[in-house]
């Protein structure tokens, strides 16, 4: 399955890279809800949460959050706080089938969310 994230990370389509690794890709969102919106992927194709696997995901599922951490200290977002959000499925607002994590930050949050 290709995904518009697929060719992202092939550099098929440009997008705003905030960071990089061998096995996770973030970037800023096109439509931000939030001053600060970064997409932090994985480079493997896993559409979605449900299709996690444990021990064999655990690894990548911490580079995501260590990438999350090291993104919100550059912009700035780490004192304040910010957002991890994983969308799952319609029913979660999941609009692209490629898990993503979402960085949101740069204004005080809402409770509940939507």
């Amino acid at each position: 399955m290709s995904t518009i994230f697929s060719k992202i990370i092939n550099k098929e389509i440009p997008a705003d890279i905030v960071f990089e690794s061998d096995s996770v890709l973030a970037f800023k969102d096109i439509k931000p809800q939030a001053p600060v919106h970064i997409l932090i992927i994985p480079k493997i194709e896993i559409p979605k949460v449900t299709d996690l696997k444990g021990s064999e995901h655990a690894v990548l599922l911490g580079e995501l959050i260590d990438a999350a951490n090291k993104i919100a200290k550059e912009m700035g977002i780490a004192d304040d706080g910010f957002r991890l959000v994983f969308n799952c499925g319609d029913n979660g607002g999941q609009e692209v089938y490629h898990l993503h994590l979402h960085l949101l930050g740069g204004r005080k949050m809402k409770w509940p969310p939507g």
